[in-house]
């Protein structure tokens, strides 16, 4: 055997070897380890029934606190109707001052959101795939991917459970982290049983037979 078959004949298993201990490494989000849950209501845009406070600086007789109505528009006095629905509060306040601006010499607008009807939908957590029961339920700061499996009554017995993912949006695109689910809920490592942040999905695959 000549000289460089020897050395690939050693090299490659460590090689595969190496390759593998790597790959077994999982993928986790980066903020998992610390801090507390991502705040979506910087650019939030609003929805149906969330409830606003709209408060002009030195015009307290023209604030007014409502909710969105069904046809997305709030009433607002000196203005009339706006349309609010799908803008953020800075845009609505923007839009409110230019309108009062033929009435009020510069008027300063601030919008604050007491009651999020849409938020809460959208911050929901889904588990989806091949647990018991497929659900959709209300974030709660501190809930872990093990909180939420266990709220859709646990993987099924056909689950590919090391092979979950954790489907998160991460600077305006989704990323994947993995969840080996098995190992947390029969070994107790916990590595993967990271916080949950609003949004985030949940997949369990099937096992190939």
């Amino acid at each position: 055997m000549k000289y460089h078959q020897i050395l690939a004949a050693v090299l490659l298993p460590l090689w595969f070897g190496l390759t593998s201990c790597m790959s077994l490494k999982p993928i986790v989000p980066e903020e998992s380890g610390a801090g507390g849950p991502m705040v979506l209501v910087g650019s939030y845009k609003m929805a149906v029934g969330d409830q606003l406070q709209i408060t002009v600086w030195k015009n307290p007789e023209l604030s007014v606190a409502e909710p969105i109505r069904p046809d997305g528009k709030i009433s607002v006095p000196l203005v009339g109707d706006v349309m609010a629905v799908g803008k953020t509060p800075e845009e609505l306040s923007k839009i409110i001052e230019k309108e009062m601006s033929a009435y009020i010499k510069y008027p300063n607008v601030t919008i604050v959101l007491t009651n999020l009807q849409g938020h809460a939908f959208l911050s929901r957590i889904r588990v989806t795939g091949s647990v018991n029961n497929s659900l959709s339920i209300n974030y709660h700061q501190g809930m872990t991917v093990l909180d939420a499996v266990l709220e859709a009554g646990g993987p099924d017995p056909y689950a590919d459970s090391n092979n979950t993912k954790l489907h998160r949006r991460v600077d305006n695109r989704t990323k994947a982290y993995d969840v080996r689910l098995d190992d947390i809920m029969k070994d107790g490592d916990m590595t993967t049983n990271v916080i949950l942040m609003p949004g985030d999905i949940i997949t369990v695959p099937e096992r190939w037979f």
